[in-house]
């Protein structure tokens, strides 16, 4: 008995003798990594202390090093070398340095800064699989950001700031399941933002600011967890983008964004640091901004926002600096800016009346017209498969067949007229349409034809008035196609090379802004394929109250001219098909179906003429001259009719078929 406990206390002795040589083998070996990390750096100051004697696990943390073990394996190594650290001698090599750092397998936190590494980012840095958080900011680091950290399915934070990345930012960086941290600022990369930022759905701090990214910033709203968006230096715009509301600080400075702003900016109730400043923003200044709760910072500046400042705005207690620089607005600085001493104050070069030698005359600002932008809604509806179509019976054989398509269409369309539609069918069909309480009054949509889809035009979306210019030459007398009631109409070219048609009217003061919001609303969803859809708008104001002095509609470019021109005008020597003229008279009565039915109270008193039937490139009838209430307004016409007024434009549409058969 007392043989065998001495040989079972002999094995528990070796076995311990194994496990304390192991581990200490286990610390050596990475001790010798660190030490040669050391070499492969060139000694910096910072690893001064190093050598072969350190105790790398219980070494005290500091500023610039920091070892964390755990369970004798080396989990975090942080290296931060002095600011504007020169490039590593010409011998070192990013490859053995990132072979060498891999042999530190359970590594999750990795910094190294300010240590003049230099070369492009080798893709085995993704073999360091429990990476969490990656930080090689302040380097010389070149070429572009390797594919394989997409491997990476624990990363929380990546960092490469201050480098020379170059290329654009990759598709597959929204791949990243829990990345939260994402900061790529002062890097030299360019093109497009990728959509697929919008799949990060953890990520709570982007920062892409001082590189070349140009265009348009992908949808961001879907990012609920996002609280810090820098964006700064760019040429990114013109559209404002489109984010979520738990923001905390938004800097979208030294870019290319020229719209106004969406109302939804005065909703970022927890946004602390707000920076528009350099860009090309005009209309009104939403003044509430000064007011949001939290805000602390809020800068303006070098931008075109016009408005009328009021010396009883309130403003936020918090706020300890704003710079209203370099703007177009009127009126009376407001007093809360002025009475904490403590909190900066900027608002040089506007037109206010403040008695200081800095401020422009008011005449310079009343006197120039900006573009102010009223976003259409921003919510998306999917576009609905039932579509509501005419019964036309009958085949092309002569003028019996006319004369009973005309009948079918007459009597079906005032049928529609005549039924009574109980008020439950509005209720119900106004819960369903998306649309803000205030538009439902003047128009429910009931019929699911407004819903055709895209039929291949661009969104509607709000235009500057440097979009509209450029569009027209500035307006030049080549592109003026010509002048009726409902405004002057030219001729335009936007940027991608499409064609468009603007109509410009003048309005008076009297007219209400708020009736145009409406209006817009509705003319943006009037879109059928036999009608000339619009594309977008433009406001023109007045500085001094902002009200609108003239709107810019732009609409789709219809290349072939008037029905009346293919039947007996200019295109005479080509004889439209009596298949074309069928197909336009049915079409005509489709888009007149489509105004009195597919909207609540329906569009009437149309009165058509055969010279408002556009051709397209197709031969497709579209409706080019239809009552638009924001037009009816503006001449103080009837818009919202009656039966007699479906009638008459049923007519006018009888009248088209019945020209069309008399050539």
């Amino acid at each position: 008995m007392a043989k065998a406990f001495q040989c079972s206390a002999i094995l528990l002795c070796v076995v311990l003798v194994l496990l304390i040589s192991g581990s200490e083998q286990l610390q050596s070996s990475q001790g010798e990594i660190l030490l040669r990390i050391q070499r492969l750096l060139n000694y910096p100051s910072a690893l001064s202390s190093w050598n072969s004697t350190t105790d790398f696990c219980n070494t005290e943390p500091n500023a610039s090093v920091t070892v964390v073990c755990y369970e004798n394996s080396i989990t975090q190594l942080h290296i931060i070398g002095n600011k504007g650290t020169p490039l590593l001698p010409r011998n070192f090599s990013i490859d053995s340095f990132v072979t060498t750092l891999v042999g530190l397998p359970n590594l999750k936190v990795l910094t190294l800064v300010s240590l003049g590494l230099w070369g492009p980012l080798p893709g085995k840095i993704a073999r360091l699989s429990s990476l969490e958080i990656l930080n090689v900011s302040s380097n010389f680091l070149y070429d572009a950001v390797p594919e394989e950290i997409s491997s990476l399915s624990a990363l929380q934070s990546l960092v490469l700031d201050d480098n020379m990345f170059a290329d654009e930012v990759p598709n597959w960086i929204g791949s990243l399941p829990v990345l939260s941290v994402l900061s790529l600022k002062k890097n030299m990369l360019n093109g497009s933002l990728p959509d697929s930022l919008s799949n990060l759905d953890n990520l709570r701090v982007l920062v892409l600011s001082h590189n070349y990214f140009r265009g348009e910033v992908p949808d961001l709203s879907s990012l609920t967890n996002l609280q810090v968006l820098d964006l700064e230096d760019n040429a990114l715009g013109p559209q404002f983008p489109l984010l979520g509301n738990k923001l905390i600080s938004l800097v979208l400075s030294k870019n290319k964004f020229r719209d106004g702003l969406p109302a939804e900016v005065t909703s970022y109730y927890q946004l602390q640091r707000l920076d528009l400043s350099s860009n090309k923003f005009v209309g009104p200044f939403p003044q509430s901004l000064l007011s949001l709760p939290s805000v602390t910072y809020l800068n303006v500046a070098d931008n075109k926002f016009t408005g009328m400042l009021f010396e009883n705005q309130s403003c936020s207690a918090d706020l300890e600096f704003v710079d209203l620089s370099s703007n177009l607005m009127t009126g009376q600085l407001p007093n809360c800016l002025l009475q904490d001493s403590k909190r900066k104050v900027l608002y040089a070069a506007n037109c206010l009346a403040t008695g200081d030698g800095n401020q422009h005359p008011i005449s310079l600002c009343l006197n120039e017209a900006l573009a102010v932008g009223i976003l259409p809604q921003r919510q998306k509806r999917k576009a609905s498969k039932e579509t509501i179509a005419f019964g036309v019976i009958g085949g092309i054989v002569g003028g019996i067949a006319l004369v009973g398509l005309i009948y079918l269409a007459v009597r079906k369309v005032k049928s529609r007229k005549t039924i009574k539609r109980p008020n439950t069918r509005l209720i119900a069909e106004n819960s369903s349409t998306g649309y803000p309480s205030n538009l439902l009054p003047d128009a429910r949509y009931i019929s699911q034809t407004m819903k055709l889809g895209a039929l291949g035009l661009p969104p509607y979306r709000t235009f500057s008035l440097e979009e509209v210019e450029e569009a027209t030459n500035n307006f030049d007398t080549s592109a003026f196609m010509g002048e009726g009631s409902q405004g002057q109409m030219y001729r335009g070219r936007l940027k991608d090379g499409s064609l468009v048609a603007i109509r410009c009217l003048k309005m008076k003061r009297s007219h209400s802004t708020q009736n145009f919001m409406h209006h817009i609303e509705l003319i943006s969803k009037l879109r059928h394929r036999h009608l000339v859809s619009a594309l977008g708008h433009c406001f023109e104001c007045y500085l001094d109250d902002s009200s609108v002095s003239r709107i810019f509609l732009v609409f789709e470019y219809v290349p072939n001219g008037t029905l009346r021109s293919w039947i007996s005008g200019g295109h005479a020597w080509q004889k439209l098909q009596w298949t074309h003229r069928i197909a336009a008279a049915i079409g005509v009565a489709k888009g007149i179906q489509f105004l009195h039915t597919g909207i609540v109270p329906g569009v009437y008193s149309n009165n058509l003429k055969i010279t408002d039937v556009l051709l397209d490139q197709n031969l497709v009838a579209k409706i080019s001259s239809y009552n638009l209430p924001l037009l009816a307004e503006n001449k103080g016409m009837l818009v919202h009719g009656t039966s007699s007024g479906a009638s008459k434009d049923l007519s006018t549409s009888a009248r088209l078929v019945l020209t069309a058969d008399m050539f």
